[in-house]
Protein backbone atom coordinates (compact mmCIF):
# COMPACT_ATOMS: atom_id res chain seq x y z
CA UNK A 1 0.00 0.00 0.00
CA UNK A 2 1.28 3.15 -1.34
CA UNK A 3 2.15 5.61 2.09
CA UNK A 4 1.09 9.43 2.06
CA UNK A 5 4.13 11.49 2.58
CA UNK A 6 4.87 15.34 2.27
CA UNK A 7 8.76 15.97 1.13
CA UNK A 8 10.46 17.97 -0.59
CA UNK A 9 11.83 16.80 -4.83
CA UNK A 10 15.29 16.36 -3.28
CA UNK A 11 13.84 14.18 -0.28
CA UNK A 12 11.93 12.14 -2.64
CA UNK A 13 14.94 11.67 -4.43
CA UNK A 14 17.34 10.80 -1.60
CA UNK A 15 14.39 8.36 -0.39
CA UNK A 16 14.03 6.04 -3.36
CA UNK A 17 17.94 6.15 -3.09
CA UNK A 18 17.67 4.63 0.15
CA UNK A 19 14.86 2.17 -0.89
CA UNK A 20 17.03 1.07 -3.80
CA UNK A 21 20.17 0.74 -1.27
CA UNK A 22 22.82 1.41 -4.22
CA UNK A 23 26.59 0.23 -3.57
CA UNK A 24 27.91 3.62 -4.11
CA UNK A 25 26.89 7.01 -3.64
CA UNK A 26 29.96 9.78 -4.76
CA UNK A 27 29.34 13.02 -3.99
CA UNK A 28 30.23 16.45 -3.86
CA UNK A 29 27.59 19.29 -2.80
CA UNK A 30 26.38 22.03 -4.76
CA UNK A 31 23.34 24.16 -4.43
CA UNK A 32 20.28 23.07 -5.15
CA UNK A 33 20.99 19.51 -5.14
CA UNK A 34 22.64 19.44 -1.92
CA UNK A 35 19.96 17.96 -0.04
CA UNK A 36 20.30 14.95 -1.32
CA UNK A 37 23.49 13.65 -0.32
CA UNK A 38 22.49 15.45 2.88
CA UNK A 39 19.56 13.23 3.29
CA UNK A 40 21.65 10.13 2.19
CA UNK A 41 24.56 10.86 4.65
CA UNK A 42 21.82 10.42 7.57
CA UNK A 43 20.58 7.44 5.95
CA UNK A 44 24.54 6.04 6.27
CA UNK A 45 24.42 7.12 9.61
CA UNK A 46 21.93 5.84 10.96
CA UNK A 47 22.49 2.30 9.33
CA UNK A 48 19.70 1.98 7.01
CA UNK A 49 21.35 1.76 4.06
CA UNK A 50 25.05 -0.15 3.62
CA UNK A 51 26.01 1.55 0.75
CA UNK A 52 29.53 2.82 0.75
CA UNK A 53 29.63 6.80 0.82
CA UNK A 54 32.42 8.40 -1.25
CA UNK A 55 33.25 12.12 -0.40
CA UNK A 56 35.07 13.64 -2.78
CA UNK A 57 37.23 16.89 -4.02
CA UNK A 58 34.90 17.89 -7.15
CA UNK A 59 32.02 17.17 -9.22
CA UNK A 60 34.29 15.82 -11.96
CA UNK A 61 35.60 13.06 -8.99
CA UNK A 62 32.48 12.36 -8.44
CA UNK A 63 31.21 10.83 -11.33
CA UNK A 64 34.62 9.36 -11.75
CA UNK A 65 34.51 7.40 -9.17
CA UNK A 66 30.86 6.19 -9.94
CA UNK A 67 31.78 5.23 -13.04
CA UNK A 68 35.10 3.21 -11.51
CA UNK A 69 32.20 1.25 -8.79
CA UNK A 70 30.45 0.73 -12.24
CA UNK A 71 33.07 -0.54 -13.85
CA UNK A 72 33.50 -2.61 -11.34
CA UNK A 73 30.12 -3.92 -11.38
CA UNK A 74 28.45 -1.67 -8.75
CA UNK A 75 25.56 -0.13 -8.96
CA UNK A 76 26.43 3.69 -8.29
CA UNK A 77 24.61 7.17 -8.25
CA UNK A 78 25.47 10.76 -7.82
CA UNK A 79 23.60 14.52 -7.23
CA UNK A 80 24.69 17.70 -8.78
CA UNK A 81 23.52 21.13 -10.58
CA UNK A 82 24.75 23.63 -12.96
CA UNK A 83 28.01 23.95 -12.97
CA UNK A 84 28.70 20.99 -10.92
CA UNK A 85 27.08 18.90 -13.97
CA UNK A 86 29.42 21.24 -16.56
CA UNK A 87 32.17 19.82 -14.48
CA UNK A 88 31.32 16.66 -14.99
CA UNK A 89 31.56 17.00 -18.96
CA UNK A 90 34.15 14.73 -20.10
CA UNK A 91 33.27 12.18 -17.65
CA UNK A 92 29.47 12.23 -19.23
CA UNK A 93 31.11 11.52 -22.64
CA UNK A 94 32.72 8.58 -20.81
CA UNK A 95 29.94 7.57 -18.89
CA UNK A 96 27.71 6.96 -22.28
CA UNK A 97 30.36 5.97 -24.22
CA UNK A 98 31.65 3.26 -21.69
CA UNK A 99 28.34 1.93 -21.59
CA UNK A 100 28.15 2.32 -17.73
CA UNK A 101 24.33 3.01 -16.05
CA UNK A 102 24.86 5.27 -13.67
CA UNK A 103 21.92 7.23 -11.91
CA UNK A 104 22.61 11.04 -11.65
CA UNK A 105 20.43 13.61 -9.92
CA UNK A 106 20.07 16.83 -11.48
CA UNK A 107 18.29 19.92 -10.18
CA UNK A 108 18.45 22.05 -12.71
CA UNK A 109 19.90 25.81 -12.23
CA UNK A 110 20.56 28.21 -14.63
CA UNK A 111 24.21 28.28 -15.76
CA UNK A 112 26.57 31.37 -15.54
CA UNK A 113 26.69 33.92 -16.51
CA UNK A 114 26.04 36.14 -14.96
CA UNK A 115 25.66 33.80 -11.95
CA UNK A 116 22.40 32.53 -10.46
CA UNK A 117 21.48 30.13 -8.90
CA UNK A 118 17.80 29.82 -9.58
CA UNK A 119 15.96 27.21 -12.19
CA UNK A 120 16.12 26.57 -15.93
CA UNK A 121 17.59 24.02 -18.08
CA UNK A 122 20.56 25.51 -19.17
CA UNK A 123 22.79 22.70 -17.12
CA UNK A 124 21.08 19.79 -18.19
CA UNK A 125 20.33 21.13 -22.22
CA UNK A 126 23.98 22.03 -22.66
CA UNK A 127 24.24 18.16 -21.88
CA UNK A 128 21.62 16.69 -24.11
CA UNK A 129 24.05 15.18 -26.28
CA UNK A 130 26.41 13.77 -23.85
CA UNK A 131 25.16 9.75 -23.89
CA UNK A 132 22.68 10.52 -20.61
CA UNK A 133 19.15 9.21 -20.96
CA UNK A 134 17.22 12.39 -19.49
CA UNK A 135 13.55 12.01 -17.78
CA UNK A 136 11.87 15.09 -16.25
CA UNK A 137 9.28 15.46 -13.81
CA UNK A 138 7.08 17.86 -13.48
CA UNK A 139 5.81 17.62 -9.67
CA UNK A 140 7.87 15.77 -6.48
CA UNK A 141 5.59 12.79 -7.37
CA UNK A 142 7.29 11.98 -10.73
CA UNK A 143 10.38 13.27 -9.44
CA UNK A 144 10.26 10.34 -7.29
CA UNK A 145 8.74 7.50 -9.69
CA UNK A 146 10.93 8.75 -12.21
CA UNK A 147 13.88 7.63 -9.86
CA UNK A 148 12.08 4.43 -9.22
CA UNK A 149 12.32 3.60 -12.64
CA UNK A 150 15.53 5.03 -13.76
CA UNK A 151 17.77 1.95 -12.67
CA UNK A 152 15.73 -0.27 -14.46
CA UNK A 153 16.02 1.85 -17.45
CA UNK A 154 19.85 2.59 -17.68
CA UNK A 155 20.97 -0.70 -16.74
CA UNK A 156 18.84 -2.98 -19.49
CA UNK A 157 21.40 -5.44 -21.23
CA UNK A 158 19.94 -3.71 -24.50
CA UNK A 159 20.43 -0.40 -23.05
CA UNK A 160 23.15 -0.14 -20.54
CA UNK A 161 23.13 3.74 -21.09
CA UNK A 162 23.73 6.31 -17.58
CA UNK A 163 20.55 8.14 -16.92
CA UNK A 164 19.72 11.43 -15.48
CA UNK A 165 16.59 12.40 -13.41
CA UNK A 166 16.06 15.74 -13.77
CA UNK A 167 13.91 18.10 -11.08
CA UNK A 168 13.22 21.45 -11.19
CA UNK A 169 15.95 23.47 -8.85
CA UNK A 170 14.26 25.26 -6.03
CA UNK A 171 10.98 24.92 -7.43
CA UNK A 172 10.13 20.82 -6.85
CA UNK A 173 14.17 20.27 -5.37
CA UNK A 174 13.25 22.10 -2.08
CA UNK A 175 8.95 22.92 -2.18
CA UNK A 176 7.18 20.39 0.27
CA UNK A 177 4.22 18.40 -1.63
CA UNK A 178 1.75 15.59 -0.71
CA UNK A 179 2.94 12.73 -2.35
CA UNK A 180 2.77 8.88 -2.59
CA UNK A 181 5.99 6.60 -1.72
CA UNK A 182 6.00 3.03 -1.87
CA UNK A 183 7.28 0.29 0.75
CA UNK A 184 10.33 -0.31 0.48
CA UNK A 185 10.00 -4.06 -0.03
CA UNK A 186 8.05 -3.32 -2.71
CA UNK A 187 10.57 -1.19 -4.11
CA UNK A 188 13.62 -3.49 -4.13
CA UNK A 189 11.48 -5.82 -5.55
CA UNK A 190 10.53 -3.84 -8.44
CA UNK A 191 14.00 -2.43 -8.83
CA UNK A 192 15.42 -5.44 -8.53
CA UNK A 193 19.29 -6.31 -7.73
CA UNK A 194 22.47 -5.04 -10.24
CA UNK A 195 23.22 -7.84 -12.25
CA UNK A 196 26.21 -6.93 -14.86
CA UNK A 197 26.82 -9.05 -17.54
CA UNK A 198 30.51 -7.92 -17.96
CA UNK A 199 32.91 -6.07 -15.29
CA UNK A 200 36.34 -5.41 -13.83
CA UNK A 201 35.97 -7.72 -11.36
CA UNK A 202 34.48 -10.74 -13.47
CA UNK A 203 37.61 -13.21 -12.93
CA UNK A 204 36.03 -15.65 -15.61
CA UNK A 205 35.78 -12.61 -18.27
CA UNK A 206 38.60 -10.24 -17.82
CA UNK A 207 38.03 -6.97 -20.19
CA UNK A 208 39.51 -3.38 -20.44
CA UNK A 209 37.29 0.04 -19.55
CA UNK A 210 37.39 2.65 -21.78
CA UNK A 211 40.09 1.45 -23.89
CA UNK A 212 41.72 4.14 -26.88
CA UNK A 213 39.28 3.86 -29.52
CA UNK A 214 41.89 3.95 -32.77
CA UNK A 215 39.89 4.85 -36.11
CA UNK A 216 39.16 1.86 -37.23
CA UNK A 217 36.48 1.05 -34.18
CA UNK A 218 35.66 4.54 -32.95
CA UNK A 219 32.84 5.14 -35.36
CA UNK A 220 30.99 1.24 -34.52
CA UNK A 221 31.25 1.99 -30.86
CA UNK A 222 29.22 4.96 -31.25
CA UNK A 223 27.01 3.67 -33.42
CA UNK A 224 26.62 0.69 -30.83
CA UNK A 225 25.88 3.55 -28.48
CA UNK A 226 23.22 5.31 -30.78
CA UNK A 227 21.60 2.09 -31.69
CA UNK A 228 21.19 2.03 -27.63
CA UNK A 229 19.43 5.09 -27.12
CA UNK A 230 17.16 3.98 -29.44
CA UNK A 231 16.40 0.58 -28.09
CA UNK A 232 15.82 2.57 -24.72
CA UNK A 233 12.97 4.23 -26.01
CA UNK A 234 11.02 0.53 -25.83
CA UNK A 235 12.98 -0.06 -22.45
CA UNK A 236 11.14 3.19 -20.65
CA UNK A 237 7.83 2.18 -21.96
CA UNK A 238 8.03 -1.69 -20.79
CA UNK A 239 9.25 -0.02 -17.69
CA UNK A 240 6.59 2.42 -17.44
CA UNK A 241 4.16 -0.32 -18.07
CA UNK A 242 5.21 -3.03 -15.20
CA UNK A 243 5.29 0.53 -13.15
CA UNK A 244 1.63 1.17 -13.47
CA UNK A 245 1.03 -2.08 -13.27
CA UNK A 246 2.75 -2.79 -9.64
CA UNK A 247 1.93 0.87 -8.44
CA UNK A 248 -0.88 2.28 -9.48
CA UNK A 249 0.79 5.34 -11.77
CA UNK A 250 0.97 5.77 -15.08
CA UNK A 251 3.78 7.24 -17.72
CA UNK A 252 4.71 7.55 -20.93
CA UNK A 253 7.20 9.40 -23.22
CA UNK A 254 4.87 12.66 -22.63
CA UNK A 255 1.64 13.99 -21.46
CA UNK A 256 -0.87 14.95 -23.34
CA UNK A 257 -3.24 17.51 -21.55
CA UNK A 258 -6.94 17.96 -23.16
CA UNK A 259 -5.56 17.42 -26.67
CA UNK A 260 -8.29 15.10 -28.48
CA UNK A 261 -9.16 18.01 -30.64
CA UNK A 262 -6.88 20.93 -29.75
CA UNK A 263 -6.63 22.89 -32.31
CA UNK A 264 -3.61 25.12 -30.28
CA UNK A 265 -1.12 23.94 -28.40
CA UNK A 266 2.12 24.09 -25.99
CA UNK A 267 4.90 21.69 -25.95
CA UNK A 268 6.41 22.21 -22.30
CA UNK A 269 8.73 20.35 -19.87
CA UNK A 270 8.92 20.21 -15.91
CA UNK A 271 6.91 22.24 -13.53
CA UNK A 272 5.88 24.97 -15.71
CA UNK A 273 3.57 22.50 -17.28
CA UNK A 274 1.58 23.15 -13.95
CA UNK A 275 0.83 26.30 -14.50
CA UNK A 276 0.14 26.33 -18.32
CA UNK A 277 -2.54 23.23 -17.31
CA UNK A 278 -4.69 26.07 -15.21
CA UNK A 279 -4.41 28.29 -18.80
CA UNK A 280 -5.96 25.52 -20.73
CA UNK A 281 -8.29 24.65 -18.22
CA UNK A 282 -9.34 28.65 -18.39
CA UNK A 283 -9.15 28.46 -22.17
CA UNK A 284 -11.50 25.68 -22.14
CA UNK A 285 -14.57 27.14 -20.16
CA UNK A 286 -14.40 29.99 -22.42
CA UNK A 287 -14.51 27.45 -25.64
CA UNK A 288 -11.57 27.49 -26.86
CA UNK A 289 -9.91 24.16 -27.77
CA UNK A 290 -6.21 24.30 -26.40
CA UNK A 291 -4.05 21.80 -25.17
CA UNK A 292 -0.28 20.80 -24.11
CA UNK A 293 1.80 18.13 -23.94
CA UNK A 294 4.14 17.78 -21.22
CA UNK A 295 7.35 16.30 -22.50
CA UNK A 296 8.79 13.64 -19.59
CA UNK A 297 11.69 11.82 -21.99
CA UNK A 298 14.07 14.44 -23.56
CA UNK A 299 16.47 11.87 -24.39
CA UNK A 300 15.63 9.64 -26.44
CA UNK A 301 13.59 12.18 -27.81
CA UNK A 302 10.27 10.84 -28.90
CA UNK A 303 10.10 12.54 -32.30
CA UNK A 304 7.37 10.08 -33.71
CA UNK A 305 5.19 9.79 -30.91
CA UNK A 306 5.05 13.62 -30.30
CA UNK A 307 4.41 14.66 -34.26
CA UNK A 308 1.33 12.47 -33.85
CA UNK A 309 0.44 13.81 -31.04
CA UNK A 310 0.50 17.32 -32.13
CA UNK A 311 -0.15 16.78 -36.14
CA UNK A 312 -3.57 18.03 -35.99
CA UNK A 313 -3.31 21.25 -34.45
CA UNK A 314 -3.47 24.13 -36.12
CA UNK A 315 -0.87 26.18 -34.34
CA UNK A 316 1.98 25.33 -31.69
CA UNK A 317 3.94 27.27 -29.43
CA UNK A 318 7.04 25.08 -27.80
CA UNK A 319 8.43 26.54 -24.64
CA UNK A 320 11.83 26.47 -23.75
CA UNK A 321 13.65 27.31 -20.42
CA UNK A 322 16.80 27.49 -22.08
CA UNK A 323 18.35 29.37 -24.61
CA UNK A 324 20.12 27.81 -27.12
CA UNK A 325 22.07 30.95 -28.65
CA UNK A 326 21.58 28.99 -32.31
CA UNK A 327 19.65 32.04 -33.69
CA UNK A 328 16.82 30.10 -34.37
CA UNK A 329 15.42 28.98 -31.33
CA UNK A 330 16.01 27.03 -28.16
CA UNK A 331 16.55 23.01 -28.25
CA UNK A 332 13.17 21.31 -27.41
CA UNK A 333 12.18 23.91 -30.48
CA UNK A 334 14.66 22.65 -32.24
CA UNK A 335 13.88 18.57 -31.53
CA UNK A 336 10.37 19.44 -31.99
CA UNK A 337 10.68 21.13 -35.14
CA UNK A 338 12.90 18.36 -36.62
CA UNK A 339 10.10 15.91 -35.34
CA UNK A 340 7.09 17.36 -37.73
CA UNK A 341 9.24 18.42 -40.80
CA UNK A 342 7.99 15.41 -42.92
CA UNK A 343 4.45 15.20 -41.77
CA UNK A 344 2.68 16.11 -45.30
CA UNK A 345 -0.03 18.55 -42.83
CA UNK A 346 1.82 20.28 -40.05
CA UNK A 347 1.01 23.55 -37.56
CA UNK A 348 2.43 26.39 -37.90
CA UNK A 349 5.23 26.64 -34.83
CA UNK A 350 6.96 29.23 -33.08
CA UNK A 351 9.51 28.95 -30.51
CA UNK A 352 9.23 31.00 -26.93
CA UNK A 353 11.95 31.52 -24.48
CA UNK A 354 11.25 31.68 -21.04
CA UNK A 355 11.63 31.48 -17.64
CA UNK A 356 15.68 32.13 -17.42
CA UNK A 357 17.50 31.87 -14.28
CA UNK A 358 14.12 31.43 -12.24
CA UNK A 359 12.14 34.28 -14.11
CA UNK A 360 7.93 33.57 -13.29
CA UNK A 361 6.02 32.12 -15.24
CA UNK A 362 2.26 33.30 -14.80
CA UNK A 363 -1.18 31.48 -15.47
CA UNK A 364 -1.32 35.33 -17.52
CA UNK A 365 1.64 34.70 -19.70
CA UNK A 366 0.63 31.22 -20.55
CA UNK A 367 -3.00 32.78 -21.38
CA UNK A 368 -0.95 35.66 -23.68
CA UNK A 369 1.13 32.21 -25.59
CA UNK A 370 -2.48 31.07 -25.86
CA UNK A 371 -3.70 34.40 -27.39
CA UNK A 372 -0.60 34.61 -30.00
CA UNK A 373 -1.60 30.90 -31.49
CA UNK A 374 -5.23 31.54 -31.58
CA UNK A 375 -4.02 34.27 -34.00
CA UNK A 376 -2.19 32.14 -35.80
CA UNK A 377 -4.37 29.39 -35.90
CA UNK A 378 -7.45 32.39 -37.60
CA UNK A 379 -5.34 32.91 -40.52
CA UNK A 380 -3.07 35.35 -39.20
CA UNK A 381 0.85 35.68 -39.80
CA UNK A 382 2.92 33.82 -37.98
CA UNK A 383 5.54 36.83 -37.08
CA UNK A 384 8.78 36.16 -35.39
CA UNK A 385 9.54 32.51 -34.95
CA UNK A 386 11.94 32.86 -32.49
CA UNK A 387 11.02 35.42 -29.40
CA UNK A 388 11.93 35.54 -25.88
CA UNK A 389 8.95 36.33 -23.35
CA UNK A 390 9.34 37.69 -19.26
CA UNK A 391 12.27 39.88 -20.22
CA UNK A 392 11.82 43.55 -19.13
CA UNK A 393 11.36 45.55 -22.14
CA UNK A 394 14.07 48.56 -23.24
Amino acid sequence: MSIRERLSGNEAIATAMRQINPDVFAMFPITPSTEIPQYFAQYVADGKVDTEFICVESEHSSLSACLGAEAAGCRAVTATSSAGLSYMNEVLYVAGSSRLPVVLAVACRALTGPININHDYSDSMAERDSGFIQIYGENNQEVYDNYLMAHRIAEHPSVRLPLMVCEDGFITSHAIENIEIEEDDKVKAFVGEYQPENYLLKKENPLAVGPYGVSGYYMEARVAQAQAMINAKQVILDVAADFEKTFGRKYGFFEEYRMEDAEIAMVIMGSSAGTAKAAVDQLRKNGVKAGLVKIRVFRPFPGEELAKAIAHCKAVAVMDKSEGFSACGGPLFAETSGAIINLDQRPKMIDIVFGLGGRDFTVAAALSVYDRLAKIADGGEVGAVYTHMGQREK
